[in-house]
């Protein structure tokens, strides 16, 4: 089984360049999986952290005031003339602008999903529309909220981490913003590889939250392998193939389900790699990114190894403005680590901490540990 390879030496890089391009609001999770394929990752995000810049090369940092990727400055990141024409593969943050992935697609291929396809799948409403066709439960939706009974959410169009997500007011949704009715239930997500007609099933993981006041439902984290109810080892490999078959979906995806009892309700897709690679992207499975590749080419596998304990990967924020202090030491069980000097604003991801155990909900509860851990120490030092 490929392992990671170790960092390339300067000589390495100039003889041998990127042959893939990386690109999401933290990249560091797709360098570490194109890695782990035995590729040469360019990575462009909005962190350029210590561990992606190991893992990348080049590693660029595009600006940012508001935590979201600026189009033209990766226009210009992609035109370097050592990345030009490379495949690209598209993370978190970049599924909430087709026409960019367009204007993208235009000079290289596009190792994922056609922006017409992401067009489809993020339009609430079209996505909606498909899902009563096809059968499938979700929670209704409408541009406004209307005042009708029970709780809504609004929710930016396109918006990934859940920091966006705040409760519906009268007639506080707007151009790029929809309403959607909240239902009860805990989060699932499904990850899945597809052809544009199939769907094989790579594992279910829970995600929790790490509200705010002002975002109540700031994602958290993801744990996994979980292991469903059996009604649903018979009925989820179907559901998903006809989502893949009615989106035209190819590569790596996800869906987000939450689920009560027998019940659930599909809130959306994400049509690109995400933040479960942490969870499942390790022996015995296939190198993930390897297996995205082979997707969007038409190639399935026919099934995939069974992955022994679980794993958490929780988003560690920053309570209070912090500075990232030259000569911090970061644990083996951390990931997306601040270079030194870097000023991380409250509310703004610090790192990723990672948890193991016997259960999925054993590896979060490893992780919230080692997470109060790190944090108590981080206080310790600004002391």
């Amino acid at each position: 089984m490929p392992t990671t390879p170790p960092a390339r030496s300067p000589a390495e890089v100039v003889a041998n360049g990127p042959d893939i391009v990386v690109a999401a609001l933290s990249a560091r999770a797709l360098a570490a999986a194109a890695r782990r394929a035995g590729r040469r990752p360019a990575a462009i995000d909005l962190f350029g952290d210590l561990d992606t810049a190991q893992l990348a090369e080049p590693c660029l940092r595009l600006p940012s005031d508001a935590l979201r990727l600026d189009s033209a400055a990766l226009r210009d990141a992609l035109a370097r003339a050592d990345l030009r024409g490379l495949p690209l593969v598209y993370g978190a943050g970049v599924e909430d602008d087709p026409a960019l992935l367009a204007r993208l697609a235009e000079d290289r291929p596009l190792m994922g999903n056609r922006p017409e396809v992401v067009a489809r799948v993020k339009d609430p409403f079209r996505f909606a529309a498909t899902l009563d066709r096809l059968g499938v439960p979700h929670p209704p939706v409408a541009p406004v909220w209307d005042g009708s009974s029970g709780d809504h959410l609004r929710k930016r169009i396109g918006g990934s981490g859940g920091a966006h997500i705040t409760p519906a007011t009268a007639g506080n949704a707007g151009p790029g913003w929809y309403v959607q009715r909240r239902v009860a239930g805990h989060a699932v997500s499904v990850l899945f590889l597809a052809d544009g007609a199939r769907a094989v099933i790579v594992g279910l993981s829970r995600q929790w939250t790490a509200p705010t006041p002002e975002s109540p439902y700031r994602y958290g984290g993801a744990a996994g392998p979980w292991h469903c109810p059996e009604r649903w080892t018979r009925t989820l490999p179907a559901m998903i193939g006809r989502l893949a078959a009615a989106f035209d979906l190819i590569g790596l995806n996800s869906a987000d389900f939450l689920v009560t009892g027998s019940d659930f309700h599909l809130l959306e897709i994400n049509p690109r790699p995400g933040a479960t690679l942490d969870v499942f992207d390790r022996p015995p499975m296939p190198p993930l990114l390897g297996l995205h590749l082979d997707a969007c080419a038409g190639r399935l596998p026919d099934r995939l190894p069974a992955l022994s304990g679980c794993r958490a990967a929780a988003v560690l924020y920053a309570d209070a403005p912090a500075r990232i202090e030259p000569g911090r030491r970061w644990p083996a069980w951390t990931a997306d680590r601040p270079s030194a000097s870097t000023v991380i604003g409250r509310g703004e991801p610090v790192c990723t901490v990672f948890g193991e155990g016997p259960s999925a909900r054993a590896a979060w509860r490893h992780a919230e540990r080692r997470q109060r851990e790190l944090a108590a120490c981080a206080a310790m030092e600004m002391q």
